[in-house]
């Protein structure tokens, strides 16, 4: 019995998990499981997802706010938001829970032979059965629900009895101890051999029974006889040269004893003279040592003061220092701005006219098939110094259609300081070129701006979407022996047709 599990208790609220499998008497369908107990259903709400639950599975699930379902996510059928379980998000599912509980039951306590329906299960059977294992409250043993009353009044060692002299209630284990302090306990006297002498009253018997046994008068000197207290005064005329004896040899003993602690005593008083003269030297040390304290405690505070003095400069040195290292930092900055300004006017040119030189091209294209650096943008040109301003992005490894098969070259609108005074959009024709370093045939392509087109509206960021040639040159022309480049480098021109500007 006690290797068995104790019986849930019944409920016919929705305050508890599903019913245990068990109980069924024929084969158990999926649909009638929890998604979350995995036991039958009991009170069955349906999420949004479909999917049942017992309703205090439900609960505790979005008790703690809205939950993902576990059910979903297991079938990989998980969807925001009706995946989601939450308070007030799911509805009894009345025609599963009439299914369930018109399902053949029979009770899973061992021994017990109850068969009906589920729903009678509930009402009736459950927590009500005979053979339901029940835990003991005091020893905490596992028994039958039956077998409750003859445990608790003869098996219990936990269990609480009346003692049969006092009537005081006490633990069956403690019944040696209570035996043992019990003031109606029943006495026998050493003495007269009376019985049944209450405990309370034991020390009063033996005050006055003449038959009981005392220890004499002189024990305390060494007379180790016990006399009937009829008999102690003819003991003590029989025995009065014994007790005379022992009196002299405990008082001769007395003696002997003051005087070894009279020598104690004088060892004692030399011991302390001689502690009191090492106490008076140690007093003479720590005056000494106190003043010297003293002047080492006067020397590390001027000692800190100047350290505080030396950290209030460093301070204040160190805050100078920053202050420096930020105006520095600024004006490399401002610097390095200015570089790139520069940089940029001196690669500027003011005709529509721009000729891009790229060196390093095959570890720029490299980088280009790695995904590293897939575009580069060209330096800025105009069409005139108060004119449109536009770069060059070109794709080493192509872009779009082109992509592992093309250089792709595209034309960009930048934003520029003069915008407001041009006309929109841009209607430029644009001609590309790849140019042959012999000079014999370059590779060539023009376009038209579409108007239309977002790319040539007057800029709102920095640039345009840019607009060209996503198949502008095979790359196998630049793969096989060609004159396009040369040292290592390739050169781009984009020529802007100025007509009408």
């Amino acid at each position: 019995m006690a290797a068995q599990e104790p019986s849930p208790p019944s409920s016919l609220e929705g305050n508890k998990p599903g019913f245990p499998k068990k109980i069924l008497a024929n084969s158990l369908e999926d649909k009638h499981l929890c998604n979350s107990c995995q036991k039958i259903l009991r009170r069955p709400l349906q999420a949004q997802c479909g999917h049942r639950f017992c309703s205090f599975c439900f609960n505790k699930i979005v008790s703690s706010g809205p939950q993902k379902c576990s059910a979903c996510i297991k079938e990989d059928l998980f969807e925001e938001p009706t995946s989601i379980l939450k308070q007030g998000g799911a509805f009894p599912d009345n025609a599963a829970r009439r299914e369930v509980e018109a399902l053949a039951a029979v009770c899973p306590n061992e021994g017990c032979t109850w068969t009906g329906t589920i729903k009678e299960f509930e009402a009736s059977h459950e927590g009500n059965c005979d053979f339901m294992i029940i835990l003991c409250p005091s020893c905490k043993e596992l028994m039958r629900a039956n077998e409750q009353e003859r445990h608790n009044e003869r098996e219990c060692p936990e269990r609480t009895l009346n003692c049969k002299y006092c009537k005081e209630p006490f633990l069956l284990k403690n019944i040696k101890a209570h035996d043992e302090i019990c003031p109606k306990y029943p006495m026998i006297c050493e003495g007269c051999a009376k019985k049944k002498i209450p405990r309370e009253k034991y020390v009063d018997h033996i005050k006055f029974c003449s038959k009981f046994k005392a220890p004499c008068r002189f024990h305390v000197v060494g007379c180790d006889t016990s006399v009937e207290k009829e008999k102690i005064h003819d003991h003590e005329r029989q025995c009065s040269y014994e007790h005379l004896n022992l009196l002299l040899h405990f008082i001769m003993g007395i003696k002997l004893q003051l005087q070894s602690e009279k020598t104690k005593v004088a060892e004692l008083s030399r011991r302390c003279q001689e502690l009191e003269l090492k106490v008076s030297t140690f007093e003479n040390i720590v005056c000494v040592l106190n003043r010297e304290m003293e002047r080492s405690c006067t020397t590390m505070e001027a000692y800190n003061r100047q350290h505080r003095l030396d950290q209030d400069k460093i301070e204040i040195l160190n805050n100078k220092v920053r202050q420096l290292e930020r105006t520095v930092s600024l004006r490399d900055l401002s610097i390095v701005e200015m570089d790139g300004k520069m940089r940029e006017m001196s690669a500027a040119t003011y005709d529509g006219i721009f000729v891009w030189k790229i060196s390093d091209f095959t570890k720029k294209r490299q980088d280009a098939v790695a995904g590293r650096a897939p575009a580069m943008f060209s330096p800025a040109f105009y069409t005139s110094k108060y004119g449109y301003k536009m770069c060059l992005r070109i794709y080493l490894n192509g872009d779009g259609t082109g992509r592992g098969t093309h250089l792709s070259l595209f034309f960009v609108v930048m934003r520029g300081h003069s915008d407001a005074l041009l006309k929109w959009p841009f209607n430029q024709k644009v001609t590309l070129m790849l140019l042959d370093q012999n000079n014999r045939e370059h590779i060539i392509d023009a376009f038209r701006p579409d108007i239309s087109s977002s790319s040539f509206q007057r800029p709102v960021s920095d640039m345009n979407i840019a607009s060209g040639c996503p198949l502008f040159c095979p790359l196998s022309k630049l793969d096989s022996k060609n004159s396009y480049i040369r040292d290592d480098t390739i050169f781009i021109k984009a020529i802007v047709d100025l007509t009408g500007l």
